[in-house]
């Protein structure tokens, strides 16, 4: 009974840390300013693989993040820096849209796949959501409240799969919402959108030259 206290505690823990960097509403607006076209089983399809590689980026972030980035010399400014380009791109792409010239739009919508990027990454689990699981791996097994060592073994596993269904349930709301606001509501949230996410992703570059000011910074 104890040990599972403990395990609700840890998973309140982690949706309390993660839950406001993977933001899942900012990825729903995300979702109605990209498939305005697509068909709801297809919208449906982006939805449910978005959460999928979302669990799955959150596990390799946890596991194997900080070998990844050691191996290949990625910092975690890069990280931001790098998020940042991705997110400011797609963003003028939905402020300013390419004129839709071929005569089967529907079509065309239903062949796009944007569950990986950019509803998976960088959405939701984006630079600061991996940045954070990578910087709390190590105090999070030095565990230092004293948990059970099999808590520490799930906890992390349902930390993510939860945040995972969330955004799920939260991707799946889109559909009432595009019916009603219409074909021309999607239109402005897609430009507003698109505005959002060049500011985010200045502030994400912003962060990252900033952090490496920071860290190289030399007293005098």
């Amino acid at each position: 009974m104890v040990s599972l206290l403990q395990l609700v505690q840890v998973i309140g823990l982690g949706l309390a840390l993660l839950l406001p960097l993977t933001n899942p509403l900012t990825t729903v607006a995300l979702l109605l300013g990209l498939s305005g076209n697509m068909s709801k089983a297809h919208r449906r399809q982006q939805s449910r693989m978005a959460a999928i590689y979302t669990f799955a980026i959150m596990m390799v972030a946890f596991y194997a993040g900080q070998w990844v980035m050691n191996t290949f010399g990625i910092s975690i400014p890069g990280l931001r820096i790098a998020g940042g380009l991705i997110v400011a791109f797609i963003g003028f792409r939905m402020l300013f849209p390419a004129p839709q010239t071929h005569p089967h739009e529907s079509t065309d919508a239903d062949n796009k796949n944007i569950a990986f990027v950019p509803l998976a990454m960088p959405s939701t689990a984006g630079p600061g959501t991996i940045a954070m699981i990578i910087s709390s791996t190590s105090s999070f097994y030095d565990n230092p409240l004293g948990f059970t060592p099999w808590v520490l073994l799930v906890a992390p596993i349902a930390i993510f799969l939860s945040i995972a269904v969330i955004l799920w349930l939260c991707l799946l709301s889109a559909d009432a919402i595009m019916k009603l606001v219409g074909k021309s509501g999607i239109d402005a949230i897609s430009r507003l959108m698109g505005f959002l996410l060049v500011c985010m992703g200045i502030q994400f570059i912003i962060n990252g030259i900033l952090e490496i000011i920071t860290t190289h910074a030399t007293p005098v």
